[in-house]
C-alpha cells in the first residue's frame, strides 16, 4: 500500500498525486514510468514519472481522467488514501547527454512527464528552451516549476489566451527560428502532437526524441502489448522505450493500434458509472429515484 501524501486538481479532469515509495524515488530517472493499481481487482495502467524526490520519498503522477480506471483513481485518490500497487521504475531512462541546446516540449498531459528531462538536461549544464501547451489559460499548470529549470519558456494556448495563439509546432518553429544551433527536441504529448512535432524538425535534421505511452499489460515485454514500429522494426515501449526516434516511429500504426479497444473500454466506463451512480444513492438515501 502506498500513501498519497499531497493531490492537486488542475482542472476537471488533470489532477496530481504525491505519492510515497521512498525505494522508487531513490532509483527514478527522467523519462521512466510506473504501472499503478487502484486496488486489488484494478486495471493496472502505465503512468510517466512527473517528479520525483529522493529526499522527500516520494514520487508525482498528473493524471487525466479519460477512461474507467482514470476516473476512479479521481473519485478515489484522496490524501491519506492508498494506492494498491505502484511498481516501478520501469523502462529505460531518457538519455541526457551533452548537447549544448535543447527544447522540451510537452502537449496537454505531456507537459508533467516533460519536466523531469528539462531539470536533468539544465543540471547536465544545457540551455534549455520549454515549449508547453494548453488549450486555454485556465488549465495552464506548473508554469513556475518549469520557468525554474528552463532558460526560456514559450507558452502555446490553442485560443491565444496566454502565451502564442497555435499549437506546440509553432513554438518549435519559433525556437528553431531563434535559435538555429538547437541540437535536439524532446515531445511528450498525444501521439498526433508528436507525429507533428517531429515533422515540424525533420527538415532541419534535428535530433527528436519522444515517449510512447501505448496500451500495456505487464510491463516487462511479456505481453506484447505495446509493440510499435520503428524504422521498419518492432519494438516493444516497456522494455525498448519509452523514448524513441521520433523520426524513425510509425505514429500512423501506433494511433490505430491504441484504437482497438475503443469499444470495450467505452463499456467498462458505462458500467463503471453505472455502478458508481447507485453507490452513490444508496450512500444518499435523501436522493429520489423518482423521475
Amino acid at each position: 500500500m502506498y500513501k498519497i501524501l499531497a493531490r492537486e486538481d488542475f482542472s476537471d479532469t488533470t489532477f496530481m498525486l504525491e505519492v510515497l515509495h521512498p525505494m522508487l524515488a531513490k532509483a527514478a530517472k527522467p523519462g521512466q514510468f510506473v504501472i499503478v493499481m487502484v486496488n486489488a481487482d484494478g486495471e493496472r495502467i502505465p503512468l510517466t514519472i512527473a517528479d520525483f524526490s529522493a529526499e522527500r520519498g516520494s514520487v508525482t503522477l498528473v493524471i487525466q481522467a479519460v477512461g474507467k480506471t482514470t476516473r476512479e483513481m479521481q473519485q478515489l485518490c484522496k490524501v491519506g488514501s492508498v494506492l494498491y500497487a505502484l511498481v516501478g521504475p520501469m523502462g529505460i531512462p531518457s538519455h541526457i547527454g551533452e548537447v549544448k541546446k535543447v527544447a522540451c516540449v510537452g502537449g496537454g498531459l505531456g507537459v508533467a512527464p516533460v519536466f523531469p528531462q528539462a531539470r536533468a538536461f539544465k543540471q547536465r549544464g544545457a540551455f534549455v528552451i520549454g515549449i508547453i501547451g494548453f488549450r486555454s489559460k485556465e488549465l495552464i499548470f506548473w508554469e513556475d516549476k518549469f520557468k525554474s529549470v528552463c532558460d526560456e519558456l514559450i507558452i502555446c494556448t490553442d485560443d491565444g489566451s496566454a502565451g502564442i495563439k497555435g499549437l506546440v509546432t509553432d513554438g518549435i518553429a519559433q525556437a528553431m527560428q531563434a535559435h538555429p544551433d538547437i541540437e535536439e527536441v524532446l515531445a511528450i504529448g498525444p501521439p498526433v502532437m508528436m507525429k507533428f512535432c517531429a515533422e515540424a524538425t525533420r527538415p532541419q535534421g534535428i535530433k527528436t526524441m519522444v515517449s510512447l505511452n501505448p496500451i500495456m499489460v505487464d510491463g516487462t515485454g511479456m505481453c506484447g502489448g505495446c509493440r510499435v514500429s520503428v524504422g521498419g522494426e518492432m519494438k516493444f515501449c516497456c522494455v525498448d522505450g519509452p523514448d524513441f526516434d521520433g523520426h524513425q516511429v510509425d505514429f500512423d500504426e501506433l494511433m490505430r493500434r491504441l484504437g482497438r479497444f475503443k469499444e470495450e473500454e467505452r463499456r467498462s466506463l458505462e458500467r463503471w458509472t453505472s455502478n458508481s451512480n447507485c453507490r452513490l444513492l444508496q450512500e444518499e438515501p435523501s436522493v429520489s429515484t423518482h423521475a
